[in-house]
This record gives structure tokens, C-alpha cells and sequence, in this order.
């Protein structure tokens, strides 16, 4: 089991990025993939999971993130993606996605995530 997540980068305040998390070993139909957010010197914590078999989403309440982020899944690339618009600083921090194998949907406690990706970074300047 891997994820490999990508597409972070240096944007501006207001603008758009969407990540990547590309996993092989099983397919993201089958499990819940969460995205987590680290900020500096602080805990990571969960943004969004999808879990494609129970069509099951979720959305952080904190910082604003429902209404700009957006989680989806591509069965054909066995990919999940983050597409995150009108970006803030807060929003600064390593974006790690992560795969549950405990059948459960979403929200999923952190705790039971199995497998972990290496994480991009996001930095949004103001």
C-alpha cells in the first residue's frame, strides 16, 4: 500500500491549488482516503475524506474549509484530489492524505488511518 500526494506550492492569498494523492496497492473505491493538514509547530489534523463506497464526505468545520475545498476521486487513476480555492494564509502547512482500512466511512478518527503519504507543502503568502 502506497499514496504519493503532490501538487502543493508556493500561491498568493485567493488563488487556487489542487493536490494529488495517487495510491496503488488497493483501489479509492474500496477505502476511505482522508486529507490532513499540518501547520508549523502545530498537530496534524483532518480537512476532508472521501470514502467512494458508501458515498460518504466530509469537511472540516474549522477555518472556513467547506465552501472552498472540495474532495473527489478518479477510479480511472486511482487518484483522490483537494481542489482548494480562495486560499488563506491559514491554510499554510503539509498536506499529508491518508487511507483507512477499517471499513468505516467518513469521518474517520485520525487514529485509524493505516497508511500515510509524505505529505506536500502549501504555502500561501497575504
Amino acid at each position: 500500500v502506497q499514496l504519493q500526494a503532490s501538487g502543493g506550492g508556493l500561491v498568493q492569498a485567493g488563488e487556487s491549488l489542487r493536490l494529488s494523492c495517487a495510491v496503488s496497492g488497493f483501489t479509492v473505491d474500496e477505502y476511505p482516503i482522508g486529507w490532513f493538514r499540518q501547520a508549523p509547530g502545530k498537530e496534524r489534523w483532518g480537512i476532508s475524506c472521501i470514502s467512494t463506497s458508501d458515498n460518504s464526505t466530509f469537511y472540516t468545520g474549522i477555518g472556513s474549509v467547506k465552501g472552498r475545498f472540495t474532495i473527489s476521486s478518479d477510479s480511472a487513476k486511482n487518484t483522490v484530489y483537494l481542489q482548494m480555492n480562495n486560499l488563506e494564509p491559514e491554510d499554510t502547512g503539509v498536506y499529508y492524505c491518508a487511507v483507512s482500512l477499517h471499513g468505516l466511512g467518513c469521518p474517520v478518527p485520525r487514529e485509524l488511518y493505516d497508511y500515510w503519504g509524505q505529505g506536500t507543502l502549501v504555502t500561501v503568502s497575504s
